[in-house]
């Protein structure tokens, strides 16, 4: 895949930029409605946040949209839907459902604090990926390997 379209759907959209070299995601930005200066989100609250943007996938690939780890870190701040995924056919506007995982602190009252989004800000990372539609069909599952059936936490912790 060489190049992928976006649209700016609102003059204050910013176009995804990676900001190294090596970056994987680039980074998308937060474009809050007209006359709304910020949202806040206080622990345990969500929200789409909107771009702006729309995008042209190339067949045969997803955008997958994906936390920015100093949001996490300083903020409490997530993608809910890690990864979000946006399918090659969709067209609407790209929403960020951000979540701030802060949680009741003792005694059950919310951190005072609530994470401040702004037009402008960096809210989340953009990934492209490749992506196979294999053929379905039903059969019988073989449970005859070193782990079978073995689930959740059956590994250990080495």
């Amino acid at each position: 895949m060489d190049k992928v379209v976006f649209e700016k759907i609102n003059d204050r959209a910013v176009i995804p930029k990676y900001k190294t070299k090596g970056s994987a995601g680039a980074d998308l930005y937060a474009v809050l409605p007209d006359g709304q200066e910020e949202l806040a989100l206080r622990g345990g609250e969500r929200a789409i946040v909107p771009t702006g943007l729309k995008v042209i996938i190339p067949e045969g690939y997803e955008a997958q949209v994906r936390p920015r780890s100093g949001l996490a870190i300083k903020e409490g701040l997530t993608v809910l839907n890690t990864p979000g995924t946006i399918d090659s056919d969709y067209r609407g506007e790209i929403g960020v459902i951000l979540y701030n995982s802060c949680v009741p602190a003792l005694g059950g009252i919310f951190l005072d604090t609530p994470a401040i989004i702004k037009s402008g800000d960096r809210i989340a990372q953009i990934v492209f990926a490749k992506v196979e539609q294999p053929e379905f069909e039903e059969g019988k599952v073989e449970e005859d390997t070193d782990r079978g059936a073995g689930g959740f936490g059956s590994t250990g912790k080495e």
